[in-house]
């Protein structure tokens, strides 16, 4: 039955906690220990049951314990501690404010995905991509950046996981309750929900707009599942994240590219830099452009190039088949409007996201759209870039591969979300309370040495205790969910030990990572595990594969059959339903990070970030951000880095390569005690780890990476092209449109060095070119003497470029170059030429994509 009238019923509090209802609304309370242990303390069975939800808690929470509450001078004066902590939080002189206070106020950062893990209460995130967003919004928060993130606002989420009796991965979908979520529903001046439309092929598509406020940053996301769409399709495209075929997932990346735009603006935001955290959101460029077009009076040509300017992508994909791909077809019939709007036929509009302008049958990719229309561009770790640089080299032909227009920032892990409260604490204590936004130069990491060695240990021993009592609780439910016997139930309540060696792995079960490595040789393992009494091992593995990842599903299945055929279910445990909640508790309870990818797959990974923020040493592949790590000091490298073609071989060297590891070292360090049962060598390198990576790899790092690399200069490309009603963007527009004509017309008509072929270290060699530059100008170029080893293939590697210097014009107006180079190395070196596009408003020169060698 259809109710004639609907109703938001809030919670009646009593005016005394009032102050609960504000704390509840911003995610601050996530990463504020003195927030979220309040709630706790408000009914602690609750909170369990709600998921940790303190908004839907105050909707359902007895009224008789409020009274109670309300007349409990402790409880009112822990809320108000956690309210003058808030307060103080969002009213404080931040980073942002020392390093940018010229510009406070004038400019804005819009922070756009499609996915965001902020807290165990909004399961609108599927792992690795969405919690990094949700710890970029926490930590731009607070660092105090001036930054809006728009996402959609999904009613099912990624899904919830559950094993059947045979160990296979199932799929539930629970319905999200956003009037119980801590959301805000956002409204116009007359108290209307506020509803943005997009376009799309013979109907509009209508959206409303939540906003959750996570600390200082608003996380703005729409949601389709409103009246005003008549048709029932319209009402899912906000439904499941990564769910439905190719043609949901346009919808949705229209949605929340062009959709989220509008929704920015009818807001009242201006912002200064988009970013776009993987290419989900690339449609958004088409807005700008027409918006620029249509409200700037600008050309198709200075539109693209202002964008482009103002533009940065993030990408996390390793292999190429990992980004969107649309069809011609497909594209043109939904976004082909705006190739009408831009003057632009087909073949080129959909040359924007090929790779390849040439090949009409291509598809339009989404991370080459993105790719070409950024003045940023980054990978998520050191190893990621190189790979993001090898894998789109042909986007800059002829450029050195290192020399490609894409850098990298590694990414990090907000630290106060994922340390455990415990250890928070013991780092407030011996460091500083301000220990998570520390920089790796600062002297408190210095102060790591000086916390007892006991009192580290006794502190993670807790937390291991922790983690086993909540497993046995967290698999008794699953077996009585499931109408599991008493008999199954009593051995679930039974497994693992509180004092063992606990191995962790927990990510998305994608065949790469490579989950069943440690069950390679199972004997060998076996005896590792069991062989010992006095020194046995257990793992904790957890995570979900995709719904139609039948492959992922199947490596579940068979870990969970090779375990209890082998009998090692006490020693083995697979926790379903892998989420934020259980992946904090892993982080801080077991003892050691396992991550086992075929490397170069793992582009960052931040699961063993956070093992580390806890002190915990990793035991990884020499993949993502544990390539950039001191591995030697803070864990173990499995293998040297090295890539196989044999899978097979690969697998059986480094399988023997981790047991290799547990036997030799990882065992005997972590069992080795002294006369007070603590490892002292174990927790010198749980030290280690602390001192060396928590500075390193957090957010709070990396957004200042973020912010001093990119947001900050893209910022001021905005205001300085956009002055003087958009002259300077038209100026350069215009003169990439001449250097485009003239480039190929360019000619060096001589390149002539001084010095014999044989020459010593730092013997000054002259150099002098006499060049051609067609219909272009000495300003529009630089000119670089490129110096380099030569390699067994008559090549330029590792090369330096040096600049020389115009010294006029021939008689027959050709110009001339001179310049003075040294060799810094012996050996078989070599020399090239090479221009460069110049211009004073590009702030890159490998933006144009154009290179010439003589």
């Amino acid at each position: 039955m259809k109710p004639t009238h609907k109703f938001q019923v809030k919670a009646v509090l009593p005016p005394v906690l009032e102050p609960l209802r504000r704390l509840a609304h911003n995610i601050h309370w996530d990463w504020n220990v003195a927030a979220k242990s309040l709630f706790v303390r408000l009914d602690p069975d609750l909170w369990q049951q709600t998921s940790h939800n303190p908004v839907a808690m105050l909707g359902r929470v007895d009224q008789a314990r409020l009274d109670e509450l309300a007349k409990d001078d402790g409880f009112i004066a822990h809320m108000e501690r956690a309210i003058e902590q808030l307060d103080d939080y969002l009213q404080q002189h931040t980073w942002y404010h020392k390093a940018r206070g010229e510009t406070k106020g004038k400019e804005c950062y819009a922070y756009f995905c499609a996915e965001y893990g902020l807290s165990y209460c909004l399961p609108i995130y599927s792992g690795g991509l969405g919690i990094l967003a949700g710890d970029h919004l926490k930590s731009a928060s607070d660092l105090g950046l001036p930054l809006v993130a728009v996402g959609l606002l999904y009613q099912e989420g990624y899904f919830a996981q559950y094993l059947n009796h045979d160990g296979w991965q199932q799929e539930e979908y629970p319905i999200n309750d956003f009037y119980n979520m801590p959301l805000h529903l956002e409204k116009d001046d007359q108290g209307n929900e506020l509803i943005i439309e997009v376009e799309f092929p013979g109907r509009m598509i209508y959206a409303r707009v939540w906003r959750i406020d996570v600390g200082t940053v608003p996380l703005y996301m729409l949601d389709t599942n409103i009246e005003q769409n008549t048709n029932p399709y319209d009402h899912d495209i906000t439904d499941e994240l990564y769910g439905g075929d190719r043609d949901l997932r346009l919808h949705q990346e229209i949605l929340l590219g062009i959709g989220g735009v509008r929704m920015l603006e009818k807001l009242g935001y201006k912002p200064t830099v988009y970013h776009m955290n993987e290419g989900h959101s690339a449609f958004l460029i088409l807005e700008r452009i027409r918006k620029l077009m249509q409200e700037q009076g600008l050309t198709f040509r200075h539109a693209q190039q202002f964008a482009l300017s103002t533009q940065m992508f993030t990408t996390h994909t390793p292999v190429s088949a990992g980004f969107d791909l649309f069809s011609p077809e497909q594209t043109l019939h939904y976004v082909g409007h705006y190739a009408e709007k831009f003057g632009l036929s087909p073949d080129r509009f959909l040359g924007l996201g090929r790779e390849n302008t040439g090949d009409l049958e291509a598809p339009f990719n989404m991370a080459i759209f993105a790719l070409k229309h950024s003045a940023f561009i980054n990978g998520v770790s050191q190893l990621h870039g190189q790979v993001s640089r090898e894998m789109f080299h042909s986007l800059w032909p002829d450029f050195p591969r290192d020399e490609v227009g894409i850098t990298s920032i590694t990414n990090g892990v907000h630290a106060r979300s994922v340390t455990a409260p415990a250890t928070q604490d013991l780092y407030d204590r011996y460091l500083a309370p301000t220990w998570d936004e520390a920089p790796a130069e600062s002297h408190i990491w210095e102060k790591v040495s000086t916390i007892p060695n006991e009192e580290l240990w006794r502190n993670h021993e807790r937390q291991r205790s922790d983690l086993v009592v909540y497993i046995r609780q967290h698999l008794a439910k699953q077996l009585q969910k499931q109408g599991a016997t008493e008999a199954a139930i009593a051995k679930a309540r039974q497994v693992l030990k509180p004092n063992l060696l606990t191995i962790g792995f927990a990510r998305r079960f994608a065949t790469y990572k490579r989950a069943n490595l440690f069950l390679y040789d199972i004997e060998r393992i076996k005896k590792i595990i069991l062989g010992n009494p006095e020194r046995q091992v257990q793992f904790v593995i957890a995570g979900k594969a995709h719904p139609k990842d039948i492959p992922g599903k199947e490596l579940i299945r068979n870990i969970i059959h090779t375990v209890q055929e082998e009998g090692l279910e006490d020693y083995v445990v697979f926790l379903p339903n892998y989420n934020i909640h259980i992946a904090r508790k892993m982080v801080a309870g077991c003892d050691v990070w396992l991550n086992t990818p075929r490397r170069p797959r793992e582009a960052s990974g931040t699961s063993g970030m956070k093992a580390a923020m806890n002190g915990l040493p990793n035991l990884s592949v020499l993949d993502g951000w544990w390539d950039e790590a001191d591995y030697t000091r803070t864990g173990w490298a499995i293998g040297h880095g090295e890539i196989y073609d044999d899978q097979d071989y690969q697998d059986r060297v480094e399988a023997s390569a981790l047991y290799e590891l547990l036997e030799k070292e990882i065992v005997p360090l972590f069992y080795t005690r002294n006369s007070f049962d603590v490892p002292e060598g174990w927790v010198n390198k749980m030290k280690e780890a602390i001192r060396l990576n928590c500075p390193m790899f957090n957010t709070s790092r990396m957004l200042r990476d973020y912010a001093q690399k990119a947001y900050f200069k893209l910022s001021d490309r905005h205001f300085e092209l956009s002055d003087n009603r958009y002259q300077a963007v038209q100026e350069l527009a215009d003169w990439k449109s001449q250097l485009f004509k003239a480039w190929y017309n360019i000619r060096v008509e001589a390149f002539d060095v001084g010095e014999s072929a044989e020459i010593d270290i730092q013997q000054p060699v002259h150099v002098k070119a006499i060049l051609d530059l067609a219909a272009l100008t000495p300003d529009d170029l630089a000119v670089q003497i490129y110096l380099g080893t030569i390699n067994d293939q008559d090549e330029l590697i590792n090369g330096e470029s040096y600049p020389m210097t115009f010294q006029g014009l021939t008689t027959d107006q050709k110009a001339i170059y001179q310049g003075v180079v040294q060799y810094k190395k012996s050996g078989y070196q070599g020399m090239a030429l090479r221009i460069l596009p110049h211009h004073r408003h590009l702030d890159d020169a490998t933006e144009p994509r154009l290179i010439r060698w003589a």
